[in-house]
């Protein structure tokens, strides 16, 4: 007789469980077929709405198979193939039981190799060489999931994507070629997609179930997102942490060459030959050689190259259920691949979570261990093995604030945030000017561009005297805290004259704080999770949140390719000394500003770090009263600002 799950205290063995699973909507779950009771063998159990640690790490069996996938990335007449290598219960192995697989497909596993970044500075005959290094990516197999998952009753699996380790095929930076070398993964281990042993041995996954959760960092978290938008069938369950949704929106933004943060002059083709770690490496050249002729960093404009790497027009594709993770000080993958993912997948009536963190690029695994092991096990405990746990009735949305604490919502923005326009006032001395509620419509105030040479954050300090190189509009201090959740937005009247076509916006939070700096330090507490095995302790060092004491913060920052100012995919010339309407957003935030702080909106060309760095000199003429910015403020905040 099957027995209902439950979330109680009691044990139950998963004779049903993936039975139950079938239950769940069809944008959940998707069918599952009923699986045959284990014999002779330990059975997955379920206490407390948890997935139990009855099966040994000690004595996972492991097998590496090569995956046919549906691309030929590298021209030669032949499928790419790519390298799934899975550890699994040893009682997967002739006794009858089949688990469900959580997967972390990654270009890394071979590594990364250094690659000059293109040049970013226009107009000069020397070309800045930047190397690429390892990012910050989650920690590489074996990690904590075989210690955590595996003895819970899940396989654990690394893929190499294409063009990468033991696969074929050449990287593409996120086209449809490594969307199918995903799919594939998922695909073989239901049946639907031919695999062989590293000797040439035919090979199936007879031991599966089926049902396939993913989870990863960075590029490891958009090959989930990639995966997902093809609408594969038995992908059930992801989690994207700092994932790119839009290729677009991590190498450009408002029509123009915009670099992610840290990694300034790289680009598809930069990354692609950065991952390039398959045998025979040089098949691939003409194939990257190809990206990079396409990719456009004269106008930056979005084209074809672009729209093959848009994962957000796919979403209604999607069957899985996704916990989208990311951190607010994220700069190298900007949260706004998150967030309007986050908001395509509402649409779709996708089942979704939203982790917003303090940190940088990174996982909140490390400082808050407890809790991220409960939802993602919940998570993938709910819509790989279909327990009954209620995360899918849990507050949908955790957010950390600046001071470490969370707070939970129902949605994100937060439920009554309102957008509020403030105006960019001329000041009693026309610089700074005041930011504020009221319009003051006045004569134009001018900058000329040194972002070549000054960097944005040099650009912003003395806020309080007039400075050529920008213009700042500032509150003044605030009555009470002010909450910043949402995407804020410039509409600026405005004339440029001179080389670079870049406006760039920074929203800053003066006065003097200790504030998080998104990266993180250790604690020496030691925290266990798994089961420890020789090599491998089960445990991990527990971080804290690093802060600094500082007289300002960038809140957010955005830009926009004037010649952009219709269309991202299209570049119209500019007028020299011809005023326009400039609208563009900035970055998503949720940030608040402390009661006695001052908000300041400072106004820029280009951004050193960010967009490319045509020769100085560019004036920009902006009306004041008539420009504005539009933040998203949420309830309570408002009042504040009148």
């Amino acid at each position: 007789m099957r027995r209902r799950l439950t979330g109680g205290a009691g044990v139950i063995t998963l004779t049903a469980a993936l039975a139950a699973a079938t239950a769940l909507p069809a944008a959940a779950a998707g069918p599952t077929k009923p699986e045959p009771r284990p014999t002779g063998a330990h059975q997955v159990t379920v206490k407390d709405g948890e997935t139990q640690p009855v099966f040994s790490r000690a004595d996972a069996v492991t097998q590496t198979v090569n995956i046919e996938t549906t691309a030929d990335s590298d021209r030669d007449g032949v499928r790419d193939r790519v390298q799934l290598r899975v550890m699994r219960p040893k009682e997967t192995d002739g006794a009858g039981l089949k688990v469900p697989t959580i997967l972390e497909p990654s270009p890394y596993w071979a590594g990364i190799k250094d690659v000059p970044n293109h040049p970013v500075d226009i107009g000069d005959a020397r070309a800045r060489s930047l190397t690429t290094t390892r990012r910050d990516l989650a920690e590489v197999f074996p990690g904590y999931y075989d210690n955590y998952f595996l003895p819970r009753g899940y396989a654990v699996a690394d893929l190499d994507s294409i063009g990468t380790g033991g696969s074929t095929g050449c990287p593409t930076s996120g086209d449809r070629s490594e969307q199918a070398g995903a799919k594939a993964a998922v695909d073989w281990l239901n049946g639907r997609a031919r695999g062989w042993a590293p000797d040439g041995t035919p090979v199936r996954a007879t031991w599966s179930t089926g049902n396939v959760g993913m989870i990863g960092q960075s590029y490891n978290g958009t090959l989930p997102n990639m995966a997902a938008a093809t609408g594969v069938e038995g992908l059930k369950a992801i989690v994207p942490i700092a994932g790119i949704s839009s290729w677009y929106d991590y190498y450009r933004a408002g029509g123009g060459v915009v670099a992610p943060g840290g990694f300034q002059g790289e680009d598809l083709d930069v990354l692609a030959k950065a991952v390039l770690t398959r045998q025979n490496p040089e098949v691939c050249a003409k194939v990257i050689d190809d990206i990079e002729a396409a990719q456009d960093r004269e106008t930056g404009d979005y084209s074809k190259v672009w729209a093959e790497r848009d994962y957000v027009g796919q979403a209604r594709r999607v069957r899985a259920a996704v916990m989208v993770v990311h951190g607010l000080n994220d700069w190298n993958v900007k949260i706004k691949n998150s967030v309007q993912w986050w908001n395509a997948l509402k649409e779709a009536g996708v089942p979704r979570k939203l982790w917003l963190h303090q940190g940088n690029h990174s996982t909140p695994f490390r400082w808050r261990v407890e809790e991220w092991l409960r939802q993602t096990l919940h998570w993938f405990d709910r819509y790989l093995y279909g327990v009954r746990n209620g995360i899918e009735r849990e507050p949908k949305v955790d957010v950390q604030h600046a001071d470490g604490t969370w707070e939970t919502a129902k949605d994100w923005p937060v439920p009554g945030t309102r957008t509020v326009p403030l105006a960019l006032n001329a000041g009693p001395s026309g610089q700074p000017g005041d930011l504020g509620p009221r319009p003051r419509p006045g004569a134009a105030q001018s900058f000329t561009d040194a972002g070549k040479t000054r960097t944005a954050e040099q650009l912003l300090v003395n806020e309080d005297r007039a400075d050529p190189n920008r213009l700042a509009y500032l509150t003044g201090p605030l009555a009470a805290p002010v909450r910043v959740d949402g995407v804020p937005s410039v509409s600026l009247r405005a004339s440029l004259d001179g080389r670079s076509p870049y406006l760039t916006a920074l929203l800053v939070d003066y006065g003097t704080d200790t504030r998080p700096t998104g990266a993180r330090v250790t604690t020496g507490e030691q925290v266990c999770f798994g089961e420890s095995v020789p090599g491998d302790s089960g445990c991990t060092t527990r971080q804290v949140l690093q802060t600094e004491t500082a007289p300002y913060k960038i809140i957010t920052r955005g830009w926009l390719d004037a010649r952009n100012r219709h269309d991202f995919a299209r570049t119209e010339p500019i007028e020299a000394g011809r005023t326009y309407t400039f609208r563009w957003d900035l970055e998503p935030t949720d940030y608040t500003v402390k009661a006695g702080h001052r908000l300041g909106v400072v106004l820029l060309s280009t951004d050193y770090d960010y967009t490319l760095r045509y020769p100085a000199g560019t004036e920009v003429a902006v009306r004041p009263g008539v420009s504005k910015v539009l933040l998203p403020l949420a309830r309570g905040g408002r009042e504040s600002l009148r």
